[in-house]
């Protein structure tokens, strides 16, 4: 070991900062430093990251929106917190799981799940369906009550990728590009249709013309197709006293503030009075039984209340980042299954998203959609674990992810890295004390 670099470790352990590089050592540019951020595994760390914490972030705003309402149906404040708490444990291993399964296993599985799927969502219609708000949707297993058109999802994104990149040569011909996808797509999202549940169809839709734009679909299909789901839309809204109140309220300049627009007007002066920073957390007063469905649909709302628009762009980033973290994986992926089942989860997590912060902020009329991984809810917060879990073992096999995970440290020998520079650290100290005796120039 060399004198230079023996005093710069041992200034590095006394806390002392090192020599300035030699003159021949390349400077660290700003271009250099940005480039750590654009690696191979930016992708895989980022989707973690996010979705690590909108999932705390939204356990932690469940439990301030429900306590109160918890509370006045006489049970304890932590129990819609409890509820979620449990399905987030669930989703965990479930994420984990499914971020670690290779991409063969997604391939061979898409057809079966496809098909469990529909048969769940075709249960529901049976009299063993449950409904909630006028909505025929979930399904009790037992103590348990589920929602198939979550399992759905999944389902459908991972079917389209393995139909659609098998026929990716062959989609410039119509035909091809609408069957089987859209007839099979049509009959998952008809079977939610005939639960009455026309904002999870919504996403459905969403999901599918992701998946299919990215495949390469002609985009005169995308014109013929849109116009048929503009016009089913519009029917089964106009056929529903429900939805036509809430069109019509949104559309109106003046509409009942005790009726239809009751939940959209709290919504909005929870936002408006949380100002920069919020009233703080735990401080919201709409959540006081003033705002229908504060802990789920209108969470958001809650938010921007307590946390204030800091709160609410925190939400925004986050979202972004993991629409950008998805974006990265389509782009880098050479496996067209990847791409095309990353984009129908991209369109699903992010569209769902801008969906409900429409609703809250009035840009859209009020439909039942929750806020992902952040309103409360079992099936939905797990099936989207799961979702976000299947992208980041795409993105772990990007090309040089692999090699530098692998190449990462392990826990174990992280931590014997730490203590054996801590023992050295010591070890220079202690060789350096006054009066100690060194070798050849020491006290005698």
């Amino acid at each position: 070991m060399t004198q230079a670099t023996g005093d710069r470790r041992a200034g590095a352990a006394r806390g002392r900062p090192a020599p300035a590089r030699g003159p021949g050592a390349p400077a660290r540019t700003w271009s250099s430093r940005l480039g750590q951020w654009d690696s191979a595994v930016t992708s895989f760390y980022v989707l973690r990251g996010a979705t690590a914490i909108l999932v705390v972030l939204g356990l932690v705003m469940v439990l301030s929106s429900s306590s109160v309402e918890s509370l006045a149906a006489d049970k304890s404040p932590y129990a819609e917190f409890a509820k979620q708490a449990q399905f987030a444990l669930v989703g965990l291993p479930v994420l984990w799981l499914a971020s670690r399964l290779p991409l063969r296993f997604y391939k061979g599985i898409a057809w079966w799940a496809l098909g469990g799927a529909g048969v769940l969502q075709l249960m529901v219609l049976t009299p063993l369906g449950h409904a909630v708000n006028g909505n025929k949707n979930w399904l009790p297993i037992g103590p348990v009550m589920i929602q198939p058109s979550e399992i759905g999802k999944v389902a459908l994104a991972l079917w389209l990728g393995v139909v659609l990149a098998r026929k990716r040569s062959l989609l410039s011909d119509w035909k091809h590009s609408v069957i089987p996808v859209l007839p099979v797509a049509g009959l998952l999202i008809g079977l939610v249709l005939l639960g009455h549940d026309l904002g999870t169809a919504l996403v459905l839709i969403l999901l599918v013309a992701g998946a299919m734009f990215i495949a390469g679909v002609p985009m005169r299909v995308f014109g013929v197709a849109g116009t048929f789901a503009a016009v089913a839309v519009g029917f089964l809204a106009a056929t529903n006293g429900n939805r036509m109140a809430r069109i019509s309220s949104w559309l109106s300049d003046s509409c009942d503030p005790t009726k239809e627009c009751y939940q959209t007007l709290h919504g909005t002066w929870g936002l408006a009075t949380g100002g920069w920073w919020g009233l703080g957390l735990g401080e919201s007063r709409e959540k006081w039984s003033y705002l229908p469905e504060a802990h789920n649909d209108f969470i958001f709302a809650i938010i921007g209340e307590e946390l204030g628009l800091v709160g609410t762009l925190l939400v925004l980033v986050l979202f972004a980042l993991l629409a950008l973290a998805m974006c990265r994986v389509i782009r880098n992926h050479p496996d067209p299954f990847v791409k095309i089942t990353t984009a129908g989860i991209a369109f699903w997590v992010i569209g769902q998203a801008l969906i409900n912060i429409g609703v809250v902020i009035g840009l859209a009329p009020v439909i039942g959609v929750p806020l992902p991984l952040v309103s409360a809810g079992g099936s939905a917060l797990i099936m989207t674990m799961a979702a976000l879990g299947i992208v980041i073992s795409f993105a772990r096999s990007e090309p040089g992810a692999a090699e530098a995970l692998a190449a990462r440290p392990g826990v174990v020998r992280r931590s014997l890295a730490v203590l054996g520079r801590s023992g050295s650290a010591r070890g220079a100290g202690a060789g350096t004390r006054p009066g100690a005796v060194r070798s050849g120039t020491g006290r005698r």
